[in-house]
């Protein structure tokens, strides 16, 4: 009876451990160069970064998507000019199906982030120069109610900064606020959330960056006490103490040697779970990763700039078990998939590849 139970229980604790091991790993695409179909899913092992195609699903554009809390739904935009719209899909963890649902106007051209807070649907519009807020049925239907709110300004950049550019809306750590960075207008604006069923969006204050820097994206450290802003322009990272809906800055930091001529065009950033690294890459004529380490009091010093070994990296994203970090390459058609050391954060190529057309967004689930 007592090697029956053991046998059972081995047996489960493989399940699960194999269970922890295996997530989702969806990727939105350009679907305009005729290489891509839209979303794809992968099976992602955690433990070797093996993959294998699970689904496809045919949309337009979704160039950046999120997943529900609850994991049931997947929100993604459809990046196309004025006729620009935000689709809503079932997704099943267990195939990795997505399932249509429905599908809304952006209310403003070429949205290119997309977050969720509960049934509430924040999306930045970039060439429309507007943050959106959407709300989602139970069922994953998009309602009548929502909120737009258009930036009008501009900067220096004669090329980029005519009108605004909204890049990117994240949700602070407590939810209580949503920062939007506006690369047109070189400005960061940071919105309360209202705690009504419409959670609609208040101006709180809005923070003058260099002009001509072009803020992109955001990440919050994981004890929400910091958060780091990449610009594209210049590359540059600027840390900030984060308390209460206030952002108060600490450091300037630069990822590319002062005398470099070229594009820079940086893309993306984030911060390791477990709070002592942040990555940022820049595209252009680099195409490069940048490893800071993160100090106590929140500043960054830099530990080393390699290769993405590709061309175009626009989002990447380290994986949930912080072993590895993929790189989505838009114009080398591919996620390169490196090895994370996880005491020094340094990074070396696992050999692994997944071949997709116009790869732009990376999103683990389980």
């Amino acid at each position: 009876m007592m090697k029956k139970l053991l046998i059972l229980l081995t047996a489960i604790f493989i399940m699960l451990q194999a269970k922890a091991q295996n997530y989702n790993l969806i990727i939105g695409t350009y679907t305009n160069k005729g290489n891509s179909e839209g979303i794809y899913v992968y099976k992602y092992d955690s433990q070797t970064a093996a993959t294998q195609l699970k689904s496809t699903t045919k949309s337009t554009n979704p160039s950046y998507l999120t997943v529900s809390k609850d994991k049931k739904f997947i929100y993604a935009v459809n990046e196309d000019s004025k006729n620009s719209t935000i689709s809503s899909f079932g997704f099943n963890t267990q195939s990795g199906s997505l399932n249509f649902i429905d599908k809304i106007s952006s209310e403003g051209a070429d949205p290119c982030f997309i977050t969720t807070n509960g049934n509430q649907i924040l999306v930045a519009n970039y060439s429309g120069g507007s943050v959106v807020s959407l709300t989602a049925a139970a069922d994953g239907k998009f309602l009548a109610t929502k909120q737009v709110i258009q930036h009008t300004g501009k900067s220096v950049n004669a090329a980029r900064q005519q009108s605004a550019h909204v890049h990117q809306v994240q949700l602070t750590p407590d939810k209580k606020y949503a920062v939007v960075n506006d690369l047109g207008e070189d400005h960061v604006y940071i919105y309360s959330i209202a705690k009504t069923a419409k959670k609609e969006l208040t101006l709180k204050s809005k923070i003058k960056v260099t002009p001509g820097s072009g803020p992109r994206h955001l990440a919050f450290s994981p004890n929400g006490k910091f958060a780091y802003l990449t610009h594209e322009f210049t590359g540059t990272v600027t840390a900030y103490k984060y308390a209460d809906g206030n952002l108060t800055e600490l450091q300037q930091i630069e990822t590319v040697d002062k005398d470099f001529k070229g594009k820079i065009d940086a893309a993306d950033i984030h911060v390791s779970a477990d709070g002592k690294f942040l990555y940022q890459t820049n595209r252009g004529d680099l195409n490069t990763i940048s490893l800071f380490a993160l100090a106590a009091n929140g500043t960054l010093k830099l530990v080393e700039t390699v290769s993405t070994l590709g061309k175009g990296p626009r989002n990447f994203t380290i994986d949930p078990s912080g072993k590895h970090l993929l790189v989505a390459h838009q114009y080398t058609n591919d996620v390169v998939i490196f090895n994370r050391d996880s005491k020094t954060g340094k990074l070396t190529d696992s050999g692994k590849r997944i071949s997709v057309g116009t790869p732009v967004c990376l999103v683990f689930a389980d």
